[in-house]
């Protein structure tokens, strides 16, 4: 069932065109992501959607009666109020009757009188008739998995990452058939997101987010919306699905953009011979001309590239002694010892307020250790990427803030880039170059900062949260940057994917100050700490057993290991199956080419091959639990 339909929305700011002529169907239980660079208007998108900002043109088509649920980005909070006070100041009729009680009940408990407890009565009552009481509890759960146990604590007194924790609890428990969330997992330990991935999976209804966590988008998501150049693109599945199919569509736009230039070439020879005559025939042809030289470039995706650049490094990086820090009786770090090497790429986990960031702070001098101390060699030129963008000037226009730290980069191979230059691959043209940063978008304003930290042509780099608030085409750009720097990265990080393309030691905080250090990413971290735990179970069942000299054995099942009729014929056909469905996707993809410039054609094309591909995993889950089921069936004759 469709919920909502956007025809034709448009929206300007000033002179710029942030969205032109978009159009978007939303059905119920579609779970869609929405990517693409900063400032391209995403967050706009989910504005116009959720209906807290007007569009210039077009039409919204809304199924009668739904209800929209909005998480933005800088959620708007009362500081007096409790946490369950913010959680429950929601616009639904069931929030405004769970926020009414809590209010009375407040009253009740401090001027007690029979009015207000008829009042009380009243509101229960109601409660009781939409079985409401779940609700609270269930609140109560979310936002003790997300970190909140006080829930009487003033939102005042929270941190920012508490305030948006609290505002996503009240987005999450929202009765909605449409909840939209802008950048959920921001403020958010890996744990936390482990936990939000299950929870959005088994919740009905539909969503719609912008998130950078490829990992998250790859397991929440079955439709990926691309937002590109005031385009948008749509792709069934989740974020695997759309990488393999953004290539088959670059690669068909690069096969039209190179046609368009071998027309262009043709037109121009003829134009340059002159037209001969005025007639119409000659002048739609020029007027032709006109429009194949003016169109824009199809395959013109601005990519940025980043040269690698460092000075060079000695052989003593940082030696870490013995460094312990508390925070009044909370102890932050406990006897940390670590001699950095030359090839580290570290990776700092732990929950929110473990003091992630402390430690990033006692290595760049910011922060004084209680005990131990810090070590850095002569050779090192630390660059470092904060959280905080509050030294940013916004009355300074970007490439005077680049130009502060240098006004040239020397690459790898000698050649000097100017800041000017490096703001071009960094997605800053020569408009956006003289732009103030405080009119810059909050993920422009990250990646202008992490433009000027690599301008400084480090050695070794300290990335607090780099992941946060940029898009996933600067984050690649950036990995491939890491990938060739030939210095050391110390990282705090909840993106998974970014650790486990970058790291090869991860430094998890896990409790009390400990910080024990693995080799490894962010996945073998997971599979050390889980295969740990099973060992430690089978050590405890052993200790407790060992004294035993009789094992019960279990009974074998009487019952006769065979296929069921239909898996014996299936077994039997299954590897044919799989051969025919094999030659029917190679035969479709022969055909994409004979229909590039089709795209109706094109696009039945490619969703046939996707059918077919997703049968034929199926067919492939299959053959190799047949094939099991076959060789336990041999083994027990």
């Amino acid at each position: 069932m469709n919920l909502l339909t956007l025809e034709n929305i448009s929206k300007s700011y000033s002179e710029k065109k942030l969205i032109e002529n978009i159009s978007l169907g939303i059905n119920d239980g579609e779970k869609i992501g929405l990517i693409g660079v900063n400032g391209t208007g995403k967050s706009t998108l989910l504005k116009i959607i959720a209906g807290v900002e007007e569009y210039d043109s077009g039409n919204i088509i809304k199924t009668n009666g739904i209800r929209i649920e909005y998480l933005p980005q800088n959620p708007e909070y009362n500081e007096d109020d409790t946490v369950l006070d913010q959680v429950f100041n929601g616009t639904s009729e069931e929030l405004k009757l769970i926020s009414q009680y809590q209010k009375v009940l407040e009253e009740v408990n401090s001027n007690y009188s029979d009015e207000l407890n008829r009042k009380l009565l009243s509101l229960q009552e109601k409660i009781d008739t939409l079985n409401l009481w779940d609700l609270e509890s269930e609140a109560k759960s979310i936002l003790t998995k997300l970190g909140i146990n006080d829930f009487n604590k003033k939102i005042g007194e929270l941190s920012g990452g508490q305030r948006k924790r609290v505002s996503l609890a009240s987005a999450l428990i929202t009765p909605c058939e449409l909840l939209i969330l802008d950048e959920p997992t921001n403020h958010l330990d890996n744990d936390t997101i482990d936990w939000l991935e299950e929870y959005i999976n088994a919740r009905k209804g539909s969503l719609l987010m912008i998130t950078h966590d490829r990992y998250f988008l790859d397991r929440v998501t079955n439709r990926i919306i691309e937002l590109d150049k005031g385009r948008l693109f749509s792709y069934e599945g989740n974020y695997s699905t759309f990488l393999e199919r953004k290539s088959e569509r670059l690669s068909l736009e690069a096969s039209l953009e190179d046609k368009r230039q071998n027309l262009i070439r043709k037109e121009l020879a003829w134009v340059r011979r002159g037209a001969r005559a005025r007639s119409t025939k000659q002048k739609a042809r020029l007027q032709r001309f006109d429009e194949l030289v003016s169109q824009d470039n199809l395959n013109s995706d601005e990519n940025i590239e980043i040269s690698v650049g460092s000075s060079r490094l000695g052989n003593k990086i940082i030696e870490i002694h013995n460094v312990s820090k508390s925070f009044g009786n909370k102890n932050i770090i406990d006897n940390l010892d670590y001699t950095v090497a030359r090839n580290d790429r570290i990776g700092i986990i732990g929950k929110n307020g473990m003091g992630k960031s402390t430690l990033i702070n006692i290595i760049n001098g910011k922060l004084d250790p209680d005990k131990g101390y810090v070590s850095i060699g002569e050779t090192v030129k630390l660059g470092c990427f904060s959280q905080d963008d509050a030294h940013m000037d916004p009355d300074m226009r970007a490439i005077d803030y680049v130009k502060e730290d240098s006004d040239y980069i020397e690459t790898s191979d000698g050649t000097k880039i100017t800041a000017s230059q490096m703001c071009e691959r960094f997605l800053f043209n020569g408009t956006m170059q003289y732009t103030l940063i405080g009119r810059l978008s909050g993920g422009e304003r990250r990646r202008l900062h992490l433009l000027r930290t690599l301008m400084s042509a480090p050695n070794v780099l300290l990335l607090d949260e780099p992941t946060n608030d940029l898009d996933i085409q600067t984050l690649n750009i950036l990995e491939d940057y890491l990938d060739e720097f030939s210095g050391v990265v110390i990282t705090v990080s909840h993106d998974r994917y970014f650790l486990d393309r970058i790291c090869n030691k991860i430094f998890a905080y896990e409790g009390n100050g400990k910080i024990h250090v693995y080799t490894g990413n962010y996945t073998n971290y997971l599979i050390y700490r889980e295969v740990q735990g099973i060992e430690f179970e089978n050590t405890e069942i052993e200790s407790k057993s060992e004294n035993k000299t009789i094992k019960k054995e279990k009974p074998k099942s009487e019952k006769k290991l065979k296929f069921t009729y239909n898996e014996q014929r299936e077994f039997e056909t299954i590897d044919s199956d799989i051969e025919k469905l094999e030659q029917s996707i190679e035969s479709l993809e022969e055909s994409t080419s004979k229909y590039a410039t089709d795209f109706t054609k094109l696009q039945e094309i490619l969703d046939e091959k996707a059918s077919l591909e997703k049968e034929l995993e199926h067919k492939y889950e299959r053959w190799e639990y047949l094939n099991n089921l076959a060789d336990e069936i041999a083994n027990n004759k």
